[in-house]
This record gives structure tokens, C-alpha cells and sequence, in this order.
């Protein structure tokens, strides 16, 4: 098929998160202002400088059955029921191509893609099983080990659930990775290689190792006293940001297919912009130079109006120099229409899901914009002055959205690396 300029729409969503485990409890714990985050009660956390975490609502025991989430990493798990719930939201049962009940038989397997990403991939696996190596010997090693650890395992099981053959793709770029995956796919409809295309991202990195190594970088909260106040996005206070798990998938779709099989349509997926700082390894440039390549380069690819933009999901990890970077970079490119857009930090609430997060919060992106609601930034009590002075902040609890016209807003996501993403939805 030759290259083309499609429009591309979003017709499904799942999610698993700390706040729920789909997304309509997900979006409902959002708009409330609920935290998701806990005292950490396994044995391992009492040798941790930081013993809070924000895991998963519901764990996928409950929703796998054990013989097939034995072959799965945790991160393949919360990929595979996210994945799932969008899957059926966007009116698709089984298999593509095959002979089904719905309109997962009316689907081109050669048309379908799946386009998971994970900032560590199985870590708890390969740490787990490295543990069964030392202590119970060569033979007690799973066989299952290294389909269920490569980071392209996710991807690789939603794109089998779906019956995808289109391509199968797992950007690794840290904690921008859900957010990379969701542009590549829409890039993939966009020039006519797919019409349908599962994307999103999942992480599973609660465990001593990433834990220990995030505390002893000063990256993450240790206001072990405050679990649920301990991700203060904007705030004077903020010390860091507080590990959350999950996954959040969108089922992207040309707007020609979508229309052709009478979908419902959330929002249109506008488009993305990508950039690089190449400043540090970890440390975010504190200018937000790349932020602002990263977010021109979506304007210059898209017919988005800045005035349109009415809401934006701050990456807003909670950390000092990474949130004020974000907001200058708004506004040294949007200018004085940054005064009416809603920013939100959801973080507060779901912890930081790395990999997962971009996913996750085009998901909450999304539903924004269907319900014109922008979900609020908990636990800001101390606005910092920088913040103030840059952008609009929901604060306390969700803010209506404009009722009528149409409407944009933007997901950020960015990863150690220097990695940029900028992700635009918008109303139908």
C-alpha cells in the first residue's frame, strides 16, 4: 500500500493500575483524586531506604489463570489484561481472521499491529530466576525464562492474543517507552502499513533491586511516613518520585476502518512529536530545550492549533528539576496560550509506572477529553512559585473542561536517556 496521510482515531482502552484494575475504576479513582499508593509490606522492604510503592489494584492472579501466568513475566501480565479489556472496549472479539463471534473475524491479520513497550522488561524474572540459579541449582531454572524476561515479551504475547501480523514492536526508551510505542503505532496507520494497531506500555519493577538502585540515586520519595502524600508533582516539598505498576493500551484505528465497521470513537490520535536532550544520562536539561524540540516538531507535523490545546498530562514525576523544566518548555512554545490549558500531574495518584506511564496516562488522556473533565493533582500543598508563574495547575480536585467545540490536549513523557516524547489526542 502506498504511503498515505491517515487520520487515526482511538476506539478502545484498557488499563490496570493502582487505582483499579480497568480503566473505567482507573478513571474513577483519577477524577476523585485517590492515591494508589502503599507502605510496602513484603519482608525485603524493611532493609529499603524507601519502603512505599504504588502496586496494582488488582493483582493479575485474579484475572490470569495460573497455568498461563506462569509463562508470563508481570510486565506481560498487566500488558495482556490491558490489552485485552481495549481489545474488547473497541468491539473486537478473538482472533483477527478467525471465525468469531463480533468483529475480530471482520479484521485483516496482515492489517494488525501491536506495539507494547516497557522501560525494563522482565527484571523481576530474570532476578527471580537468577535467585533460583544460586540457591537451587541448573536444573530448577524455568524454561520459560528468557520468552518471559526479553522486553519484547509483552509485546509479543498481546500481538499472539490479537492474532497480529502487521509487526510487533517494543520501543525501549525508559520512561517514554508507552508513551514511543503509542506514536510509532499511529505512525504505522498514518502511512497505510496497518488499520488497526494495539499500543500502549506495562512495567512490573517493584522489587528490592530497582528499588535500593532508584533510593540510592535520590530519584525516588523516602516519605515512608506519608504513603499517599509522598508524589507531590509541583510541589515546594517534592523529594522524587514513588514507583507505581501497570499498563495501559489503546486500540488506535484508521478513522476510515473505524468508521466503515461503526465504532465508537473517543478521540482522534493527532499525532506525536520526538526529541532528544543529549544533555545527561539521568538529569533532565533544565531548560527543557528537548521538551520544546520535542513539542515544535509535533506542531510542525500536524495540523494542531495551539489555541485548541486545553489540557496537558505533565510527565510531572514529583522530582525538583524535572516538573519546572516541563512547564518552561510549554511555555517558551505555546506562549500565553498555556493560560488555558489545564495541567495535571496524575503521578500523585498512580506513583510512576516508568515504562508503563505513557500508557497508562493516554489512557487518562483520552477519557479527558471524552468526559471534558481533567483529572486533578493531588497533594500540592506548597504550589512552587516557578510552577505557578509557568502554567495553569489542577489542583484539589478535577476541573471541568470546555463543554462544547472541539478540543485537544497533550500526554508528555519523557526518559532517562534524555528521551522526549509529546503525544496530541483530540475531540471528534
Amino acid at each position: 500500500m502506498s504511503s498515505t496521510n491517515r487520520t487515526v482515531v482511538v476506539t478502545g482502552i484498557g488499563a490496570t493500575t493502582p487505582l483499579g484494575g480497568d480503566a473505567a475504576s482507573t478513571w474513577e479513582g483519577l477524577v476523585a483524586g485517590r492515591s494508589g499508593v502503599k507502605p510496602l509490606e513484603q519482608e525485603w522492604a524493611a532493609d529499603q531506604a524507601v519502603r512505599i510503592a504504588a502496586p496494582v489494584a488488582v493483582d493479575p492472579s485474579e484475572v490470569i489463570p495460573r497455568p498461563q501466568a506462569r509463562r508470563l513475566d508481570r510486565s506481560a501480565q498487566f500488558a495482556l489484561i490491558a490489552a485485552q479489556e481495549a481489545w474488547k472496549d473497541a468491539g473486537f472479539t478473538g482472533k483477527a481472521g478467525e471465525a468469531a463471534e463480533g468483529e475480530g473475524a471482520g479484521i485483516d491479520p496482515d492489517r494488525l499491529g501491536a506495539v507494547i513497550a516497557s522501560g525494563i522488561g522482565g527484571v523481576t524474572t530474570l532476578l527471580d530466576q537468577y535467585d533460583v540459579l544460586k540457591e537451587k541449582g541448573v536444573r530448577r531454572v524455568s524454561p520459560h525464562t528468557v520468552p518471559m524476561l526479553m522486553p519484547n515479551g509483552p509485546s509479543a504475547n498481546v500481538g499472539l492474543a490479537v492474532g497480529a501480523r502487521a509487526g510487533v514492536h517494543t520501543p525501549v526508551s525508559a520512561c517514554a517507552s508507552g508513551a514511543e510505542a503509542i506514536g510509532y503505532a499511529i505512525e504505522m496507520i498514518r502511512t497505510g502499513r496497518a488499520d488497526v494497531v494495539v499500543a500502549g506500555g506495562t512495567e512490573a519493577a517493584i522489587h528490592p533491586l530497582p528499588i535500593a538502585a532508584f533510593g540510592n540515586m535520590m530519584a525516588m520519595s523516602k516519605n515512608n511516613d506519608d504513603p499517599q502524600g509522598a508524589s507531590r508533582p509541583f510541589d515546594t516539598g517534592r523529594d522524587g518520585f514513588v514507583l507505581g505498576e501497570g499498563a495501559g493500551v489503546l486500540v488506535l484505528e484508521s478513522a476510515e476502518h473505524a468508521a466503515a465497521r461503526g465504532a465508537r470513537v473517543y478521540a482522534e490520535a493527532v499525532g506525536q512529536g520526538i526529541s532528544a536532550d543529549s544533555h545527561d544520562i539521568v538529569q533532565p536539561e533544565p531548560e527543557g530545550r528537548g521538551i520544546s524540540h520535542a513539542l515544535q516538531h509535533l506542531l510542525d507535523n500536524t495540523d494542531l492549533n495551539p489555541a485548541e490545546i486545553v489540557h496537558v498530562n505533565a510527565h510531572a514525576t514529583s522530582t525538583p528539576a524535572g516538573d519546572i523544566a516541563e512547564l518552561k518548555a510549554l511555555r517558551k512554545v505555546l506562549g500565553d496560550d498555556v493560560d488555558h490549558m489545564a495541567v495535571s500531574g496524575t503521578k500523585s495518584m498512580t506513583g510512576h509506572l516508568l515504562g508503563g506511564a505513557g500508557g497508562v496516562e493516554s489512557v487518562a488522556t483520552v477519557l479527558a477529553l471524552y468526559h471534558r473533565v481533567a483529572p486533578p493533582t493531588i497533594n500540592v500543598e506548597n504550589l512552587d512559585p516557578e510552577a505557578e508563574a509557568a502554567a495553569d495547575i489542577v489542583r484539589g480536585e478535577a476541573r471541568k473542561l470546555p463543554v462544547e467545540g472541539r478540543i485537544a490536549a497533550l500526554n508528555d513523557s519523557f526518559g532517562f536517556g534524555g528521551h522526549n516524547v509529546v503525544l496530541a489526542f483530540r475531540t471528534v
